[in-house]
C-alpha cells in the first residue's frame, strides 16, 4: 500500500506466506491462546469490511481481511449455517511477519483494525522474534523477553513459550 503523487496504490494481501516460521508461530500461538477459556481463538478467519469508507485510510477499496490469528469473546461453532465472513469485530488480531511482509503494510492493516474497533493488535516478527502490543498506533510496547502482556485483554505470555527451540517430538 503506498500514497505516491495523492494517487491510491492497492493494498494487497501477500498469496504466498505460508513460510516455515510463519506456520509454527501461527500453531504455537493458537495452543498457547486456546488456554485462555474466556476466548475462542480462530485462525485465517475473513473478516468483513465492505461497509467502511476506504478513502481515510488511501487505500483501495477491499470486502475482507484475514488477520493471522484473531480472538473473540468465548463463542461456539456456528449452527446451522457456517459464516463466510465475520461481521462481528474481534477483540485481539495478531499478524505475523512473513519474508515478503513489509511493517508498514501491516500497520496499515491494524489502522483498519482500530477503526473497526479492534481492542489489541499484536505483531509478531519471527526473524528478531519479537511481540509488539498495540492498544492503538501511538500506543504499543514491544518485548524481546519476559511476558508479553496485553493489558487490554488481559492476556500474559511468556515470550519464550513463544519462540522456544522445542527439538524433542
Amino acid at each position: 500500500m503506498q500514497l505516491i503523487d495523492n494517487e491510491i496504490i492497492a493494498f494487497q494481501e501477500p498469496t504466498n506466506m505460508g513460510s516455515h516460521n510463519h506456520s509454527y508461530l501461527q500453531a504455537k500461538l493458537i495452543f498457547l491462546l486456546y488456554q485462555w477459556n474466556e476466548y475462542t481463538v480462530f485462525s485465517e478467519l475473513s473478516l468483513d469490511v465492505s461497509h467502511l469508507d476506504w478513502n481515510q485510510f488511501h487505500l483501495q477499496r477491499q470486502e475482507e481481511l484475514k488477520p493471522d490469528i484473531c480472538l473473540y469473546p468465548k463463542r461456539s461453532l456456528s449452527r446451522p449455517r457456517d459464516l463466510i465472513r465475520m461481521s462481528e469485530v474481534p477483540v485481539l488480531v495478531i499478524e505475523i511477519l512473513s519474508p515478503q511482509q513489509l511493517i508498514a503494510d501491516i500497520l496499515a492493516k491494524f489502522e483498519i483494525y482500530f477503526a473497526l474497533g479492534v481492542r489489541s493488535c499484536w505483531l509478531v516478527e519471527p526473524a528478531t522474534e519479537v511481540v509488539t502490543v498495540y492498544s492503538s498506533l501511538s500506543d504499543h510496547q514491544a518485548v524481546s523477553a519476559g511476558e508479553i502482556v496485553d493489558d487490554q485483554l488481559g492476556i500474559h505470555l511468556d515470550i519464550k513459550d513463544i519462540f522456544e527451540k522445542n527439538l524433542s517430538v
